[in-house]
């Protein structure tokens, strides 16, 4: 089976969803913390028609943005598990979304290779395709500061670009990677940016002076990526395995690995596909999926 992407609210406990590309549904859990079962679930939000590629949680817990297969984001209220509004423009899959600060505004990225800005009530106030990525828009995140209001993207073209959010005009281009890339995390400051994908390495950016700062070696693809809410620490889902960083000391403080007995000894390793640490810096929830490869039809 397959797990897909996993959010948390970052201002109180619950609620923690994980969306299921299986079933086109993302579930909302209720934590224990019990040893032998994290959590139980307490709801199903449905409407999506095909696979479910990324959900976040507002920064009040109230309510939940998805991106899907199916060219659509959804805004949920996770009070009542209702769609509220329905975000249709892109023309390919939805591959990621994310609220600002204020959550007064969305931003998507998507397979059509543009980035979309949205309001809250579903209307698109602007589309990037001017100095856009190239191929696939694979991940887009807002600055959580104020004093600099960007948003940060990266895609299948190897670059991490940056997007004055006033004007969405194209602030910076970040060139180093040497293949395409998954994710892209801003600091809790707002004052860096890292960025993974398939090369394997952690590229650590300044954001203010726009400029490469050191970068770190996953040692496989690297499939996510987020900083510590309250350490100078960076996490990474590579392969099959979480790496945390030290970034002061630029050294591996940690680094876990999920026990699996496996009946043959060609199967491949469980793969860590997203990261979310919790608002106290003390949790981090790590999903692994099983080996899957989607058919023609489902690419």
């Amino acid at each position: 089976g397959q797990a897909g992407q996993r959010a948390r609210s970052p201002r109180r406990p619950p609620p923690y969803l994980s969306a299921s590309p299986a079933d086109k549904t993302i579930i909302m859990w209720k934590l224990t913390r019990d040893e032998t079962n994290y959590g139980i679930p307490q709801r199903a939000l449905r409407g999506h028609s095909h696979f479910v590629s990324d959900v976040v949680i507002s920064s009040d817990g109230q309510f939940a943005l998805s991106g899907s297969w199916d060219g659509t984001l959804r805004l949920w209220d996770l009070t009542t598990g209702t769609t509220t509004r329905r975000f249709v423009g892109h023309t390919k899959d939805v591959l990621s979304v994310a609220f600002s600060s204020d959550n007064r505004q969305i931003v998507s990225g998507s397979r059509d290779k543009t980035i979309k800005l949205w309001n809250t009530l579903g209307v698109c106030k602007y589309t990037v395709q001017d100095e856009s990525h190239s191929e696939w828009v694979s991940c887009v995140r807002f600055s959580p500061n104020s004093s600099n209001p960007i948003i940060v993207s990266c895609g299948w073209d190897k670059l991490v670009k940056v997007w004055n959010l006033a004007n969405c005009k194209l602030k910076t281009n970040h060139i180093g990677h040497t293949g395409y890339l998954n994710t892209v995390t801003v600091s809790p400051d707002g004052s860096l940016c890292a960025s993974g994908g398939k090369d394997g390495q952690a590229m650590l950016w300044d954001l203010n002076e726009g400029k490469h700062l050191y970068t770190l070696d996953g040692g496989d693809i690297i499939n996510a990526l987020c900083f510590s809410p309250n350490r100078y620490w960076l996490c990474a889902a590579t392969g099959p395995s979480i790496k945390i960083w030290d970034l002061e000391g630029k050294i591996i403080v940690d680094e876990l690995k999920q026990e699996v007995i496996s009946t043959s000894s060609k199967a491949e390793p469980p793969q860590c596909t997203s990261l979310a640490w919790s608002a106290d810096g003390q949790v981090k929830t790590i999903p692994f999926t099983l080996p899957w490869h989607p058919s023609p039809g489902e690419r």
